[in-house]
């Protein structure tokens, strides 16, 4: 079970690594600052997961060009030796 006293994982970033005193007490008893918070740590879930996606959709593209070549190459290479 959740520690309901505990803030997002989220929250523990390297610039508001200072405030954390403050972002424990506000997060608590602050319905507006919670809600920013929540927005923020959705925010960042977001920014990982297209991150992610980005990732592997170069990836994808990067094979994609690789094999397309390599079936051009595999074309030139059938008509040549097909209609000497």
């Amino acid at each position: 079970m959740k520690d309901k006293m505990a803030i997002p994982e989220k929250l523990y970033s390297e610039k508001l690594s200072s405030f954390q005193e403050s972002i424990k007490v506000l997060y608590l008893v602050d319905d507006d600052f919670k809600s920013m918070c929540d927005d923020y740590c959705c925010s960042k879930i977001n920014v990982e997961k297209y991150t992610q996606i980005l990732q592997d959709n170069f990836q994808r593209k990067v094979e994609y060009e690789n094999l397309t070549k390599e079936l051009e190459d595999d074309i030139i290479h059938y008509i040549i030796k097909n209609m000497e």
